[in-house]
């Protein structure tokens, strides 16, 4: 589960919930500053600091801030020299970690927590100052990535998922959604095909649409995607989806198939193949050597997790 997802169940539950935040590491850590999980006095958590290690101890300090009514506190793990079998827990990590607890909850809107989903649901990025002393929060209006500014705040940008445009929602698009969900992406599969443009295949897609070749792109909203891949096995609706995303402006698109079949499409393409011609991946994906439908998949999101987690793209 997605922390969007858990937030709006334990906000619609009345829960109190806890934003546990790294704010600082040193060493071999599972994350880095600005992570972030969310824990609820209902006893259940989203999300990963560690390889699972410290979230239990975590979520303790957490209920007993919330019992003693506590605004924040700081708490530190550090597996840089202990071979204690409790803290470090034998972890081998050799690294600190240094967490800040940040009650939210029904008393205060459940903030920063609103604002943050409500603003990444639009697509729009979110950057705050913590103040790590007193818990107040500040939205600031200069992009910054997350950093300590000063011992009492830390600057957090937190950023909108990566959303993924599927253009053919056939069978082999399942495993290609699969993954992307699992990664957090939000995902959306546009098919022509009725037979396959079925929402219940792919329940937990963003949106799920049956569209008109030669009008699919009219009125969509193409700018909210990082990523698109075509993969329709069909040349002409191929050709159709190319058209219009040559005319977006997303940084990533891939096509499945093999160079001849690419080489064909930008033919038919005409001069708009020169708008695709820095952005187009094709063939689509890393060569991991796997031909199975799901071995294919897992080279698409690769490609595109190591495009933008390098600034690739």
């Amino acid at each position: 589960m997605d922390l969007q997802e858990f937030f709006e169940q334990e906000r619609g539950a009345g829960a109190d919930l806890v934003i546990a935040l790294v704010v600082a590491t040193e060493g071999s850590t599972y994350r880095k500053p600005g992570a972030f999980m969310l824990l609820s006095s209902s006893g259940r958590r989203a999300g990963l600091l560690s390889g699972g290690c410290l979230e239990g101890d975590l979520h303790e300090h957490a209920l007993k801030m919330l019992v003693d009514d506590r605004r924040c506190m700081m708490h530190r793990y550090d597996n840089r020299s202990s071979d204690d079998p409790i803290w470090g827990l034998g972890l081998g990590c050799e690294g600190s970690m240094t967490i800040f607890l940040l009650r939210c909850g029904m008393g205060d809107s459940y903030e920063p927590l609103t604002s943050i989903f409500s603003s990444l649901a639009q697509n729009q990025a979110v950057d705050l100052l913590v103040d790590l002393r007193n818990g107040g929060v500040i939205a600031t209006d200069s992009a910054v990535s997350a950093q300590t500014s000063s011992i009492d705040c830390f600057r957090l940008r937190v950023a909108p998922p990566l959303r993924l445009l599927i253009c053919g929602a056939g069978p082999d698009a399942e495993p290609l959604f699969e993954f992307a969900y699992r990664l957090g992406w939000r995902v959306t599969l546009l098919d022509h095909r009725p037979a396959y443009a079925v929402p219940h295949r792919f329940s937990s897609a963003e949106l799920v649409k049956q569209v008109e070749l030669n009008e699919w792109a009219q009125g969509f909203d193409l700018e909210r995607y990082s990523a698109a891949v075509v993969m329709s096995h069909h040349l002409g609706a191929d050709v159709q989806y190319l058209s219009g995303l040559a005319r977006s402006m997303i940084p990533y698109i891939g096509l499945l198939g093999p160079p001849a079949r690419r080489e064909r499409l930008l033919a038919d393409l005409g001069p708009l193949a020169r708008d695709l011609t820095t952005r187009l991946r094709a063939p689509v994906g890393l060569n991991l050597g796997g031909r199975t439908p799901e071995a294919i998949a897992l080279s698409i999101v690769a490609e595109i997790q190591a495009a933008f987690s390098l600034n690739a793209v």
